[in-house]
């Protein structure tokens, strides 16, 4: 897998934005803007915060609570996890790469 780092469209609320981010960290920073837009719409939903700013503001905050509380409670180790999975996909990568053949 390569490194080189592209530019990326994603959309958070609507609004359109270009990012830069390394060829294998692409579906993870997916999933993220996926997680971000799902929790800044949450909270425009709610009808108590109005402007992107404040919104944006307030999902960094949740979105930091719960990544501290898991840290803290859960002990839990993401840098294991990352590799379990790294691992996990070269292994699939391997094992359906003579499959793209019959296609």
């Amino acid at each position: 897998m390569s490194d080189k780092s592209r530019s990326l469209d994603v959309s958070i609320m609507g609004r359109s934005y270009k990012v830069s981010c390394a060829d294998g960290e692409r579906e993870a920073l997916l999933q993220a803007v996926s997680y971000l837009d799902q929790k800044m719409n949450e909270i425009k939903s709610s009808g108590r915060v109005g402007s992107i700013e404040r919104i944006a503001v307030m999902a960094a905050l949740n979105i930091t609570h719960e990544f501290l509380a898991t840290r803290v409670t859960g002990d839990f180790d993401f840098a294991s996890l990352k590799r379990r999975i790294d691992s996990m996909q070269e292994m699939l990568d391997e094992v359906l790469a003579p499959q793209e053949r019959l296609f």
